[in-house]
């Protein structure tokens, strides 16, 4: 794998660790301030609603640049948004700067996804996307906790002020040792919103939306279900997320290696695997060894599921795919935000906090069902075996090329 992946790897674990770490000190940042804990959460949603909007938006200001300069751009913003909330002398200041970091989120891995993809040959793309990925599941297992522990020692304004540390280091690595990617020529943002009227496109945007969604309906809830349910100490959380953290770390490994080989299948087994594993967490959360080995098998399912619901895209929007690459990423949050609202239903209904599992069960399944939907959907447009065999060699050479590039 080439170096440039290791720079936009860095990149990647500051995102990640900025946007989960404020999880972690979310009291202290409350007290601070003096504001209520539900009122600092919107810190939490507000990065989640300006990952969603600044996907396409960042990165439809990227077309007119070159995608190496598009990514520095992104980590010089990373950098101010970060260091903004680390100084905020107001709670509102700091909302700015969180909301100001989070536009960076989904275009930086949008982009990011397709310079990653054309680092290698074809045949190592999904591995490729894994590694730049890997520094976002990393950030669950080091950055978030470290962060956290710093945050409570020496106060939250040091910890985001190390995340813009990172960005920095992330911004000159993409400046040392990603190559110069000129913007493709012809591919304007016209071209890229054309991407949006393939329909196996978006079905690969909803299944990232409920797959995903479906990881996050029980990771959402997992601090109450743990303590009330389960019986774990309140410090014990950390590291059950850890355990989270380090799943997701295999997950994408796993997911990128085998969505190269057969996509599909992959996505099949990891989504089918997420909502069986989904369904038995509402047994296992009553028995603490069995709720920590759940916790890290929906780490490992869930995102075993990202390289190839990411490459998917990419195959499905080729020629315009940096922004159905982006906006996908949004996807990923706005499956956050769906299953943590419907999580909260359910238990506000008084039917426990082991419920939002059965939201994910529905969410995984559902997003099982479009993948098989999208699959049938792509076998009846291919050409039939008896068409192929009595094609002239030249349409024989034109189906073979479009059967390796939707590989």
């Amino acid at each position: 794998m080439p170096l440039a992946l290791l720079a936009l790897a860095i990149g990647a674990f500051g995102i990640g660790t900025t946007e989960f770490v404020i999880m972690g000190v979310l009291p202290e940042v409350a007290g601070d301030f003096g504001v209520s804990i539900p009122t600092a959460g919107l810190l939490v949603t507000g990065y989640a609603l300006g990952v969603v909007i600044g996907a396409p938006i960042m990165t439809a200001l990227g077309t007119k640049v070159s995608r190496k300069r598009m990514l520095m751009v992104l980590m010089g913003l990373f950098v101010v948004g970060n260091l903004l909330s680390a100084v905020a002398p107001v709670f509102g200041l700091m909302l700015v700067g969180r909301i100001v970091a989070s536009l960076t989120h989904g275009a930086f891995f949008g982009i990011g996804s397709v310079v990653a993809a054309e680092l290698v040959a074809p045949e190592k793309k999904a591995g490729a996307i894994a590694m730049m990925f890997s520094g976002l599941t990393v950030a669950n297992v080091v950055g978030v906790p470290l962060g956290t522990m710093v945050g409570q020692s020496a106060g939250w304004r040091v910890t985001f002020a190390g995340v813009a540390v990172l960005g920095v280091i992330g911004l000159l690595g993409v400046a040392k040792l990603v190559p110069e990617m000129p913007k493709p020529e012809g591919v304007h943002l016209r071209h890229e919103l054309a991407a949006f009227k393939n329909v196996q496109v978006l079905l690969a945007m909803a299944m990232t939306v409920l797959g995903f969604g479906g990881v996050f309906a029980a990771i959402t809830y997992i601090a109450p279900m743990m303590t009330h349910v389960t019986g774990f100490a309140d410090s014990s959380v950390t590291w059950l997320l850890v355990l989270f953290g380090l799943g997701m770390v295999g997950g994408n490994l796993v997911g990128g290696r085998f969505a190269d080989r057969a996509l599909m299948p992959m996505l099949y087994t990891s989504l089918g695997g997420l909502a069986l594993v989904l369904g038995l967490f509402t047994v296992t959360a009553h028995n603490k060894i069995l709720a920590a080995i759940t916790i890290a098998l929906i780490g490992a399912l869930g995102f075993a599921t990202v390289p190839p619901l990411q490459k998917r895209v990419l195959d499905q929007a080729h020629g315009a795919p940096t922004l159905a690459s982006a906006v996908n990423i949004g996807a990923f949050n706005l499956g956050n935000a769906l299953s943590a609202w419907l999580g909260g239903i359910v238990i506000s209904r008084g039917l426990g906090y082991t419920a939002p599992n059965w939201v994910g069960v529905v969410l995984a399944g559902s997003a099982l069902v479009l993948a098989v939907v999208s699959a049938a959907l792509e076998r009846r447009s291919a050409p039939s075996t008896a068409d192929t065999a009595s094609a002239s060699a030249s349409t024989r050479s034109a189906v073979a090329e479009f059967s390796w590039r939707a590989v």
